[in-house]
């Protein structure tokens, strides 16, 4: 079979990210189409950076060209680019969240269900080898010392020195601005995506949030949710921590603890109350090529109408769905509203 080409618009840090990682994949499995983006600095960055790659004038030249269109822009424009290449009969791969408009964001689901669409949400935590380990170790419903057994409640905690992280500042323009920005769309997203997968659909009961600062996004925010019938915790803060990001989402059981931390390590925690990583466990930064080239063998199976994997196993999560998606967003919009 010939490879799945892949379009890509958008030349920020996920774009590049999934562009890399797109371009060191197995060349008979995925082929870069061309990219484009609207900043004429982008472009010249990406000739710079990667002059082998495609860079094509136009969205409509760059989902003319694919065969899945991964929508990598800032989130007011996602729906947008989705519409036109869906239209075109094109699969769609799209960075959260899927919209900022939950309205929208909804009549897009209802759109695609109608129409049969192939498309997904590039939630990480689905290839992620942490999450498939917590996965297993929830399955075996070990006890004991670092056990976990029946599942109690589960507790999310998201903090960050500043906002946006350094990385991000680039994009601060949007980042930090409450149309598009803020951390509970760009990372707590990706934790009620896991909650929501792991444990059923999502139920907001209490929320609150800060703007301390005038025109700019949250600074704290906190919430409790059901997951299909879990209770579930969520606190995130600015100047909460002195590291750029840290995060963990902590499983509570009836026969012990286990986490995720700092997006990729699995931990289970000890009778002295120690948290002992899992024995294959690597830091996200490692970890990250792998993730990002098990999403992109799902896409290439997506979009090859290949039969979707079960949505949870012992080897990781199926990709999010547009209407998961979609449920995510509804939960992070509704507690930036206030």
């Amino acid at each position: 079979m010939a490879p799945i080409r892949l379009g890509i618009i958008g030349y920020g840090i996920m774009g590049e990210r999934l562009l890399r990682a797109a371009l060191n994949h197995d060349p008979a499995v995925i082929a870069v189409a061309g990219l484009w983006d609207p900043s004429a600095a982008a472009m010249q960055r990406l000739a710079a950076d990667l002059p082998q790659v495609p860079r094509l004038d136009s969205a409509a030249a760059v989902t003319a060209a694919c065969d899945c269109l991964y929508i990598a822009s800032p989130p007011a424009s996602h729906l947008g680019y989705a519409r036109a290449a869906i239209a075109q009969g094109r699969a769609v791969f799209c960075e959260k969240p899927l919209a900022v408009d939950i309205a929208d964001a909804e009549a897009f689901v209802a759109e695609t269900r109608q129409a049969g669409a192939r498309g997904a949400v590039n939630f990480p935590f689905a290839s992620m080898q942490g999450v498939a380990q917590l996965v297993r170790w929830m399955e075996d419903g070990v006890t004991g010392p670092g056990g976990i057994a029946a599942v109690q409640r589960v507790e999310i905690g998201i903090a960050f020195a500043q906002w946006p992280r350094p990385w991000q500042m680039d994009a601060v323009a949007w980042l930090d601005a409450r149309a598009q920005g803020g951390f509970a769309r760009e990372v707590g997203s990706h934790f009620l995506f896991l909650a929501r997968r792991l444990f059923g659909a999502l139920s907001l009961q209490q929320h609150s949030v800060s703007y301390p600062e005038a025109g700019r996004s949250e600074r704290a925010i906190s919430a409790v949710l059901q997951a299909g019938g879990t209770p579930v915790a969520l606190q995130g803060g600015v100047g909460t921590t002195t590291l750029p990001d840290h995060n963990t989402f902590t499983i509570i059981g009836s026969g012990g603890r286990i986490r995720l931390r700092d997006w990729a390590v699995a931990e289970r925690q000890m009778a002295d109350g120690a948290w002992q990583e899992s024995p294959d466990a690597i830091p996200n930064e490692k970890a990250r090529p792998l993730t990002l080239r098990g999403q992109l063998d799902k896409v290439a199976a997506l979009t090859a109408g290949r039969p979707a994997p079960a949505a949870m196993s012992r080897d990781g999560l199926a990709l999010a769905s547009f209407a998961e998606a979609a449920e995510v967003q509804r939960v992070a919009e509704t507690i930036l509203a206030g």
